[in-house]
């Protein structure tokens, strides 16, 4: 059977029209919804008919959002969550328990290695940090209570790439769960199942909502083991309202277009800086200069929206760069429609310690750029000009 493009599924996937013969689907803002009969109530509660019930356990505006994003990621089953941090807290807690090991690439976002530093050891889960680009490190850091190998790719911020394969075929040998955050890429660019994936986490609030509207998340992978996760969410109450499901759903039917301008333009910018005197090292997965460059083409149909860089000077000129730029935005978020930058080491890392930081290539001099769609050539002259005036 012939299956639609990417474009096609992500602009006509809709939950079904009602009687009112609606175009673009309707948001449906109601806490509960009402039972045919006393006999229908009883059997929505156990599971014996379809049907919604309470906005926490389902309602159609998640439903349809997480139906696209299943058909798009190509996964079995989706939940969607209150935010991306619900998204990774709850796909792990609701998997691991007391006694069980995580190996995680250590170049992760600062609130996710907060989760395994801080929360998970307090429940009697331990971790183990590996480098996210060596393969090696990941069969050394097994144990037999290994229960799941945990990575982003392109990693937050230094956007280092793990090898999907190596580590998806590692995971199935040893009867490990594999988790992999696909925000940086999102489905348009890369899709983790292929590479024997369990789970596909996101924070839906970067490049799904693209516009720095409205926060989200969302669990995607096995049946198996997104069923859990939806058990433990419903109980535990990580559900995404209504509203914004129904903005990040809509939002999904522009997706492609904007990652093409996204991706446009990241890489154009990546060429700029990589031959600016005040640039040592520009970071862009497909740039010929990314000493991973063929994984990142295997992996990645293009190379994403993030570019990073370690300008020179470290924290001073960083810092005078920063407050000289006029229309870049200085925000910790991401994926906007707006061209954002960022200085991790003082903001979205700055609870890792400085030796930490620098194991996982966030040196003090270090950039990251979420480019946006406006026109590149705007992109590029406040860049530069903010570069001429931090000298």
């Amino acid at each position: 059977m012939k299956r639609d493009k990417f474009e096609t599924l992500a602009i006509r996937t809709q939950m079904e029209k009602t009687a009112q013969k609606e175009h673009s689907a309707p948001i449906y803002m109601t806490s509960s919804f009402t039972f045919d009969s006393a006999e229908h109530g009883a059997q929505l509660f156990n599971n014996e008919v379809e049907g919604n019930l309470y906005s926490r356990f389902s309602n159609p505006n998640t439903d349809e959002f997480i139906d696209k994003l299943c058909l798009l990621e190509e996964c079995e089953a989706g939940v969607a969550t209150a935010s991306g941090m619900a998204a990774v807290f709850n796909s792990m807690a609701a998997l691991l328990k007391s006694g069980d090991h995580i190996v995680s690439s250590g170049a992760i976002f600062g609130n996710s290695r907060y989760v395994l530093t801080n929360v998970f050891p307090n429940m009697g889960i331990e971790h183990t940090f590996v480098d996210v680009d060596d393969n090696e490190s990941y069969k050394k850091a097994i144990r037999p209570n290994t229960r799941m190998i945990y990575v982003e790719t392109p990693s937050n911020p230094t956007l280092k790439s793990a090898d999907l394969e190596f580590i998806g075929d590692l995971c199935k040998e040893n009867d490990i769960i594999f988790s992999v955050d696909n925000c940086f890429a999102t489905p348009y660019l890369q899709k983790p199942v292929h590479y024997k994936a369990d789970l596909v986490i996101h924070s839906a609030t970067k490049y799904i909502d693209g516009q720095g509207r409205v926060l989200g998340g969302a669990i995607l992978g096995s049946e198996e083991y997104v069923k859990i996760c939806y058990d433990y969410i419903r109980r535990t109450g990580a559900s995404l309202s209504p509203f914004n499901a129904w903005v990040l759903s809509k939002s999904l039917e522009t997706l492609a277009v904007r990652m093409d301008r996204h991706c446009d333009n990241a890489s154009a910018l990546a060429d700029f800086l990589s031959g600016h005197e005040a640039i040592e090292v520009v970071v862009y997965p497909h740039h010929e200069s990314y000493p991973q460059y063929d994984l990142a083409k295997k992996q990645m149909t293009k190379g994403g929206g993030l570019v990073g860089c370690v300008i020179k000077g470290g924290l001073e000129r960083g810092t005078k760069f920063l407050n000289s730029l006029n229309m870049l935005s200085l925000t910790a978020n991401l994926g906007d429609t707006r061209s954002i930058a960022t200085h991790p080491s003082s903001t979205t890392h700055s609870k890792m310690s400085l030796e930490d930081q620098l194991k996982v290539g966030i040196t003090p001099g270090f950039l990251r750029f979420s480019v946006g769609l406006e026109h590149i050539d705007d992109i590029i002259s406040d860049i530069d000009q903010a570069l001429t005036k931090s000298k």
